[in-house]
């Protein structure tokens, strides 16, 4: 499509998401702009609350299970190579116990009714909107265009039929984007020699993503295994001695968004310019009302990060 080749979609409606935010790559922008309504299921308390009447009470291990049972009782191993970032010995404290307490489809079941509830309270009136039926096709005919080869997370999760209702179909087809994108983006990192704690360091130094105190708490790295990753970041040039990339350090981020891009543009070139465009349009209020309903942590996104929240004013 001519139109997502450019700096913005080419229609007579909004570029495919805000420039000041997306920069010149639409495709990573569309999907920036989309993500909360997955991402918000890692955030709300209703998965929680669904697992844990499972048998699954601790939060890590309810993140493992929720995001892991698509793709059915795999080890840690698996687990680990998949979300790449986390440390694989904090995986194996989760996973396989967590198959133990509940089988992979309870789980997936159990995730569904946490993503309906949590929707339900933070989109209030506009789970019954015509908007977002209307997202929800799009999103879904977005998802059409998409393939499996060499994609084990998005696979899994395409695997899984479609809800019926339009919230819960958004939140499959969106879930499904994020996954298809995540998995080129890995593909991406190993590409640019870039370790899972290493992605992770390079990531929280862009300012746009986690806050550094957060993601090692998260993603079960110590404070020595953080420095030696900064240490061979700041030998390799791709930081300073400050911690903040080098010239070359933002190149190599930019050339991993770049080549993540590239293979992840079929859903939205089988979308379609001025349907991409008119998705953004329908989905930024959706997001506006997650953000201000307060779905995502203060504590948890770096400032510069789409999910940060902001004053209404600055919004």
């Amino acid at each position: 499509m001519a139109g997502l080749r450019s700096s913005a979609v080419a229609s007579d409606r909004a570029p495919v998401t805000d420039p000041a935010r997306s920069g010149p790559d639409p495709v990573a922008g569309l999907t920036r702009l989309l993500e909360p309504l997955h991402s918000m299921i890692y955030f709300a308390p209703e998965p929680g609350e669904e697992l844990a009447e499972l048998g699954i009470e601790k939060q890590r291990s309810q993140y493992f299970a929720q995001r892991a049972a698509a793709m059915g009782a795999v080890g840690p191993g698996v687990v680990a190579a998949t979300f790449y970032n986390f440390n694989p010995a904090l995986v194996a404290r989760s996973v396989p116990d967590v198959w133990s307490r509940a089988a992979p489809a309870t789980v997936v079941n159990a995730r569904l009714r946490a993503a309906d509830r949590a929707l339900r309270r933070l989109l209030g009136d506009a789970i019954d909107s015509r908007d977002l039926a209307e997202a929800a096709d799009l999103a879904r005919r977005a998802t059409e265009g998409a393939t499996p080869e060499d994609r084990p997370l998005y696979a899994a999760h395409a695997d899984l039929p479609f809800p019926d209702e339009p919230h819960l179909q958004l939140w499959h087809a969106v879930t499904l984007l994020r996954e298809y994108r995540g998995d080129a983006h890995l593909h991406a990192l190993l590409a640019a020699g870039l370790s899972g704690i290493e992605a992770l360091v390079t990531h929280t130094a862009t300012g746009r993503g986690f806050r550094v105190e957060f993601a090692q708490a998260s993603r079960g790295w110590s404070p020595e295994q953080w420095g030696a990753a900064v240490g061979g970041l700041t030998a390799r040039g791709v930081l300073d001695a400050g911690g903040a990339l080098t010239p070359d350090g933002v190149r190599l981020r930019e050339s991993v968004e770049t080549e993540t891009s590239r293979t992840s543009r079929a859903p939205w070139e089988h979308l379609g310019d001025a349907a991409c465009g008119r998705l953004a349009d329908l989905a930024r209020p959706l997001v506006s009302r997650l953000s201000e309903n307060g779905a995502f942590p203060d504590a948890v996104f770096a400032p510069g990060s789409d999910r940060a929240r902001r004053p209404k004013e600055d919004a």
